[in-house]
């Protein structure tokens, strides 16, 4: 049920009452971590290399089978390290994660992840020639064998399926016609993969029988990286939500097909979030609770208030407009690079594309005057540009200009035109964007042809 256009809860927002502390900005990025954790990581791939080689003894090599089980097991190791890369990626380490950003981080996921896939089944195929070579049989005998006499083997190979069916469904033509729901499962399916893997790994791998210092160590790599995954996706995120305690209060309509959920919560004043950065929100009702959706915080806090903007774009976006007051709401985070910290000159011009005018709200309102922001809204058509009397108010506080382009991407012009025009100091400012991935690539584009340094363009782009 919505709630009236105006309400008490909504002008907190309007107005800029109850501004949030200063002081619990969210941290800002240290790049020195990220090229330490690229050393580490680069390092580990040659520790994992070493070794295999090591262990490896000459007589093993020139036996029958012998470069076979060692190439086979050689690509095991690899790609199993690469596969706990790709979970550590994804686990939304903080420090990471402010560098980098979601974006940057599913673009890392994306490039590493055929790696791990690759390797494994072609470990797989190698080994079993190896083994087959070993016994003098042939290669489909020897797969029987392994199937119906080891249990750890049967277990991987479902593992090994289960990646696979995680790989397939990445694809891109295929991930783009695919609920967001449906993606997120067959991917949870991973983690029971990794771990079908791991008990075969040790009791079988000829790198680990016999070598109890390598066992030491990959298990202490396993479990480091189990432990880095459970505490950033699951200990973090309920001991927040726990301490928060946030709860829907109203549902407000900004405009057909946009809602605003302002949720009520404890603690807020210490909250540790900047402009432009978001949650992914678990809202506990039915239907809703077992699946997280990432949404940026249209505004600072207003303790206790917080408030979301959301688009009906698919199933979770429309329930969401469906909330009822009182219900609960776990959240994870706050994730998202795209802040005033990034900027590397003191003025900006920030653009927003439909709505991804709730991130680019967020970021103005945490910019100081010497910003002096040029702010470019772009909508299909007017009642689309929401929260515009909130923008307007925001630009004339901190002496900023704003441009409202209304109506199709032909007829306002590309993102080259109107950048140019709007914009002549373009290359003299850092450009924040954000709306759908189309317009997003064609601004970020743009200012980069016009002069832009790719380190002074921020953007953040809505999938799904």
């Amino acid at each position: 049920m919505l709630a009236p256009m105006a309400t008490t809860v909504s002008e907190r927002f309007r107005t800029g009452s109850s501004r949030r502390v200063p002081s619990r900005a969210a941290p800002p990025p240290r790049v020195g971590i990220g090229r330490a954790a690229v050393v580490v990581g680069v390092l580990g791939l040659v520790a994992v290399v070493v070794l295999g080689v090591t262990s490896e003894a000459s007589a093993d090599l020139h036996a029958r089978g012998g470069v076979a089980m060692f190439l086979g097991g050689m690509l095991g190791l690899v790609g199993m390290y690469l596969a706990l890369v790709q979970l550590l990626l994804i686990s939304r380490i903080p420090h990471l994660e402010r560098i980098l950003g979601q974006d940057g981080l599913v673009r890392w996921h994306r490039r590493v992840g055929p790696w791990p896939i690759v390797l494994l089944s072609a470990h797989a195929i190698v080994i079993t020639i190896g083994f087959a070579q070993t016994a003098r049989t042939g290669v489909l005998h020897e797969l029987g064998d392994f199937l119906s006499a080891y249990p750890d083997m049967l277990a991987a190979v479902v593992g090994l399926g289960l990646m696979l069916m995680a790989g397939v469904a990445s694809v891109g033509a295929l991930r783009r016609r695919m609920r967001r729901e449906t993606w997120w499962v067959l991917h949870l399916y991973m983690y029971l993969a990794l771990a079908l893997s791991f008990a075969h790994v040790l009791a079988l791998g000829p790198t680990f029988v016999g070598h109890p210092f390598t066992q030491v160590v990959w298990a202490l790599v396993w479990a480091s990286t189990a432990g880095v995954v459970l505490t950033y996706r699951f200990a973090l995120p309920v001991a927040r939500s726990l301490r928060h305690r946030l709860r829907v209060a109203e549902v407000h309509q900004e405009a057909p097909g946009i809602v605003s959920v302002i949720c009520t919560g404890r603690h807020l004043d210490r909250l540790r979030i900047s402009g432009g950065q978001f949650f992914a929100w678990r809202f506990l009702a039915r239907g809703l609770w077992w699946q997280a959706h990432p949404y940026t915080v249209s505004a600072l806090p207003r303790p206790p208030y917080l408030r979301i903007t959301v688009r009906k774009l698919g199933d979770h976006s429309a329930a969401v407009s469906r909330l009822r007051p009182g219900t609960r709401i776990a959240i994870e985070g706050p994730y998202g690079a795209v802040t005033s910290e990034a900027r590397l000159h003191e003025k900006v011009v920030l653009v927003a594309g439909g709505i991804g005018i709730t991130s680019i709200r967020a970021v103005l309102e945490d910019l100081p005057k010497k910003a002096q922001p040029i702010v470019i809204v772009r909508a299909p058509e007017e009642s689309q540009l929401v929260l515009r009397e909130e923008m307007a108010a925001l630009v004339r506080k901190v002496g900023g200009t704003l441009h409202e382009l209304v109506g199709t991407r032909a007829s306002t012009g590309g993102a080259r035109k109107f950048l140019r025009q709007l914009v002549p100091d373009l290359a003299q400012r850092d450009v924040y964007v954000c709306g759908p991935e189309g317009f997003v690539h064609d601004v970020v584009d743009a200012a980069r042809a016009l002069g832009v340094h790719r380190r002074c363009v921020h953007y953040e782009v809505y999938q799904w």
